[in-house]
């Protein structure tokens, strides 16, 4: 029993001071910033090491950044080609000039044969032809157009260059302007106003107007596509509308919407300049046309198709 009472008596005059210890231990301290520039797993294997808490990312401890402050006004309205006030304008502008060419501004040319092939359809042989090219810069270019088709041992039915005036408006589509002529028929020349380019999804498209020198007022709408489904095979659905304000029956043209064709060509590129193809198309005419064309004895219906496409 006294060897009892004489282990217990320390513990009751430490019994403060043990609690005051207990509440220390737990007070939890706070933990050290980590620098997510130097982790602990890298620091610990001496990779790096870590900065002082507090410490801004490339700042030396103790060393305070730069200020921060807008900009004055002065720096902001200089000239709009500060070198010009060192080395003149019109050296500048020179220079800029061989810059610009150096860098994309440079006159380029192109011929496209998109299309020349026979058409097949219940004993008629039939050929047509479509070609345009053009020699200019990025914005501006001259552009040639042509297009025709007819009976095989006969002239052609139509045949009409362009001549236009191309402008960029946009990084995808060019205004153009100028003259139509028809070379087969009766005589024409027409005024040209429209729109080609390349619209969202890749599709190719162009869009016309033509007022003729006897006041007749037409349009034409065209799209096509390139689906390739190899490096070599590529797949090309197009569409075409034909549409007229005014019957037109010289021409064979009735007024609204005149003729309509949707083709699908299937070509192999031998070479990226020079591509046979297949393929099939549906040609029909509305209203007016429609009659003036079966009095002419015209047919409407599908096609078997075979072509060339080539450019230089």
């Amino acid at each position: 029993m006294r060897t009892m009472l004489f282990l217990l008596g320390p513990l009751a005059f430490a019994t403060p001071a043990f609690a005051q210890h207990s509440g220390h231990a737990a007070t939890a301290q706070p933990a050290a910033a980590i620098d997510p520039s130097c982790p602990p797993e890298h620091a610990a294997m001496g990779h790096c090491t870590p900065r002082p808490a507090g410490t801004a990312s490339g700042q030396e401890p103790g060393v305070a950044g730069p200020p921060v402050a807008p900009p004055s006004a002065r720096a902001l309205g200089g000239p709009m080609n500060a070198a010009d006030q060192v080395y003149g304008t019109d050296a500048m502008a020179d220079a800029r000039a061989v810059l610009r060419k150096e860098h994309g501004d440079i006159v380029t040319s192109k011929v496209l044969i998109d299309r020349v092939e026979a058409g097949f359809r219940q004993g008629h042989q039939s050929y047509a032809w479509e070609a345009q090219g053009w020699y200019g810069g990025d914005v501006d270019r001259f552009w040639i157009k042509s297009e025709g088709e007819g009976t095989f041992s006969e002239a052609p039915d139509t045949a009409k260059v362009q001549a236009l005036y191309s402008r960029a408006i946009d990084p995808w589509f060019n205004l153009q302007a100028g003259l139509r002529q028809d070379l087969a028929g009766p005589d024409r020349t027409h005024f040209v106003l429209g729109l080609q380019g390349l619209a969202p999804y890749w599709f190719d498209v162009a869009g016309a107007l033509f007022l003729s020198t006897k006041g007749d007022l037409t349009g034409r709408f065209e799209a096509e596509y390139d689906q390739r489904l190899t490096r070599k095979l590529t797949l090309q659905p197009n569409l075409e509308f034909d549409l007229a304000a005014q019957d037109v029956p010289e021409l064979g043209i009735g007024a609204g919407l005149s003729t309509a064709e949707a083709g699908l060509r299937l070509r192999y590129a031998l070479i990226p300049e020079f591509a046979p193809y297949i393929g099939i198309k549906y040609e029909r005419a509305f209203g007016r046309t429609r009659d003036l064309a079966r009095a002419r004895g015209d047919t409407e219906g599908f096609s078997f198709l075979i072509g060339l496409r080539t450019w230089f």
